[in-house]
């Protein structure tokens, strides 16, 4: 998945014209047809802003493990690469980031010590800011290298990455952070039965959020 016309994805919107896109990439035990990667660009399409969601290189093989992490970044530099060359468009008005892992990994090419992608925004749904039960296995470390604007879109119980955690860590950003938090929602967008809310109610949500943020941004 090194060359761009090898990664394997699928692209919505409008293949010119747009001034911004949005990479979507998925978590560690998912694929590009994540529910919410599917809601996101779909609501992204209904705004006129294109987007690709990918697959990361384990997933198209048949593989369950993810890649070790320089494979997982080297595919996301190939997938941003990419839909720079579908729209026609600069790196620095492509909006990076996925749900968990895919977004962990956005946010790592962007905070890169050499080399880093240039990117309009950062879109992390669902952050993990540690492994399930290690919560010492921190992954902020690149956090004082992001100088883009950062939407955080998680779960206030979100065991990866509590409500409390995250706004600590999020304070290393030196760009713009802004949150939205999803009531009792849980790492996997799964809302407790007692909110009476579905989790096709929840995915509305953050697309909706999601959407209205990258229209925001200034390019």
């Amino acid at each position: 998945m090194s060359p761009a016309s090898d990664v394997v994805a699928d692209f919505q919107g409008p293949g010119s014209g747009a001034d911004r896109a949005v990479l979507l990439a998925h978590g560690a035990g998912s694929d590009r047809n994540a529910a919410t990667l599917v809601a996101v660009a779909d609501t992204l399409e209904a705004a006129g802003i294109p987007s690709l969601r990918v697959d990361y290189p384990y997933r198209t093989a048949g593989r369950r493990a993810p890649d070790r992490p320089a494979a997982l970044e080297a595919a996301t530099r190939a997938a941003a690469a990419e839909l720079a060359d579908r729209t026609s468009l600069a790196p620095d008005r492509l909006v990076l980031g996925g749900r968990s892992m895919g977004g962990r990994m956005c946010s790592q090419v962007v905070g890169a010590d050499a080399d880093p992608v240039s990117a309009l925004g950062l879109l992390l749904l669902g952050y993990p800011l540690h492994p399930a039960g290690k919560p010492e296995r921190r992954r902020d470390a690149h956090f004082p290298q992001l100088t883009v604007p950062t939407l955080f879109v998680s779960g206030t119980r979100d065991a990866l990455a509590p409500k409390d955690e995250l706004s600590k860590a999020a304070r290393k950003i030196p760009g713009s952070v802004t949150f939205h938090w999803v009531e009792t929602a849980d790492h996997g967008y799964r809302p407790l039965k007692s909110s009476g809310r579905s989790t096709d109610d929840v995915n509305a949500e953050v697309a909706t959020v999601a959407t209205a943020w990258v229209l925001s941004l200034q390019v």
